[in-house]
């Protein structure tokens, strides 16, 4: 029984973080009502607040449920790297694809355009995000680019540096294509830029003859 029950508040809270994020998204912080939140989740005002306490801490939890998210899906984007072969443009377009659709999701649009609004009042959750989400990958990122340096795949000094050169040109055309998350970009657009981002990586850091 009290597994049940606890599976229960399990489901009940992430209903509300989804409905949460759903009128953050869509209202903004400073619109978006406790009651209505409510309402969405299928769950009383109370419940809410018995969960989350107010709606600041509530807004916290949704921005950190959402980079929790976030953080899971690069990280396996960035994990198809260990199977990495011989043909270097193909693995890294490989995972080059999976992180710009990651960055492309319509919910890491919305979770970045509630982070560019909301920044000024909460100056902390960017550094969440960025210490959460962004380091964490880039981190992964250089790693798996540092082994593959050791395979002789790729030639490198600095794979933190590699890194974030390869990660600047996969998304560094998306916001402005994108018309800041309000365009969606096609799938063969996205396949083109990552194609050219392979290229001018390889370009640069190619094992020479």
């Amino acid at each position: 029984m009290s597994q049940q029950l606890n599976r229960g508040r399990i489901d009940k809270r992430k209903d509300i973080l989804d409905a949460a994020f759903s009128a953050f998204a869509r209202e903004g912080y400073p619109q978006a009502r406790v009651d209505q939140i409510a309402a969405e989740a299928g769950v009383a005002k109370a419940t809410v607040y018995n969960h989350f306490g107010d709606k600041e801490n509530l807004f916290r939890e949704t921005i950190a449920a959402l980079s929790e998210r976030a953080l899971a899906r690069n990280l396996a984007a960035v994990a198809v790297l260990a199977e990495a072969s011989d043909d270097m443009p193909a693995a890294l377009t490989n995972v080059g694809i999976r992180l710009v659709d990651c960055y492309c999701d319509p919910q890491s649009w919305a979770l970045r355009r509630l982070l560019y609004a909301e920044t000024p009042q909460f100056p902390d959750l960017l550094e969440l995000t960025q210490v959460g989400v962004a380091e964490p990958v880039a981190r992964a990122l250089a790693d798996r680019l540092a082994r593959l340096a050791l395979e002789g795949h790729i030639a490198i000094s600095d794979p933190v540096l590699a890194a974030e050169h390869l990660t600047a040109l996969l998304t560094g055309s998306l916001e402005a294509r994108s018309r800041f998350g309000t365009r969606r970009i096609p799938r063969l657009e996205r396949k083109a830029i990552t194609e050219s981002a392979v290229a001018t990586f390889l370009s640069a850091f190619a094992p020479r003859p």
